[in-house]
C-alpha cells in the first residue's frame, strides 16, 4: 500500500485533529484534551491558516500529518533563520511503524532542499519517544542537545534533532 504526501485541506481537519490527539494521549505527554496547547493543536483550521500543513494518506484515507515553519512564523518553536522547522509530526496510533511517518520527512526534506534559503531542517520530539529518535537517526538527522526545550504545561523535555542539507 503506498502513501501519499500532500498539501493539507479543509476537508482533512476532523481527521488530522482526532489523529493528533490519539498521537499525544497516546503516547502520555498529557491526559487530557483539556489542556491548553492540547487544545491549541487541534484547531487544525487556524493552524492551517498560519502555517504549512501536509498530510500522509493510504487508500484515501489520512493517517499522519505534520506542521512546516520557517524563523519568525508563529508556529516556528526552533527554527533558525536558515532551517525549515517540522512539527506535530503525528502518525495515527492504529497505523504506526506503516512507513507515513518515513514519507512525510522525505517529503519535507525534499522540499527544504528546494529552498535556496534553507539549508537544514530541524525538529522537536517527545524525549521518549524511541521510535521517532531511530527513525530521525537513521534518515540522518542528528540531535542537538544544546537546543532542547521543556514544554510548559509539564516541564517534559523535548529533543532537537537537526539535518544540514
Amino acid at each position: 500500500m503506498s502513501i501519499a504526501v500532500r498539501p493539507i485541506t479543509t476537508a482533512d481537519y476532523d481527521a488530522v485533529a482526532r489523529i493528533t490527539a490519539d498521537a499525544y494521549l497516546g503516547a502520555g505527554y498529557f491526559d487530557s484534551v483539556e489542556y491548553p496547547y492540547m487544545q491549541k493543536i487541534m484547531r487544525v483550521g487556524e493552524r492551517a491558516a498560519a502555517a504549512h500543513i501536509i498530510v500522509a494518506e493510504r487508500e484515501g484515507v489520512v493517517i499522519g500529518s505534520a506542521t512546516l515553519a520557517v524563523f519568525g512564523d508563529e508556529w516556528a518553536d526552533i527554527a533558525l533563520t536558515d532551517e525549515l522547522e517540522f512539527r506535530l509530526l503525528v502518525v495515527d496510533p492504529k497505523v504506526q511503524r506503516s512507513g507515513a511517518g518515513r514519507a512525510m520527512v522525505s517529503w519535507i526534506l525534499e522540499r527544504a532542499r528546494a529552498d535556496a534559503g534553507i539549508h537544514a531542517v530541524s525538529l522537536t520530539t517527545g524525549d521518549d519517544w524511541q521510535a521517532a529518535h531511530a527513525l530521525y537517526r537513521k534518515l540522518g538527522f542528528s540531535r542537538v542537545p544544546s537546543r532542547d526545550w521543556p514544554i510548559p504545561e509539564n516541564g517534559k523535555m523535548l529533543r532537537v534533532y537537526r539535518m544540514a542539507l
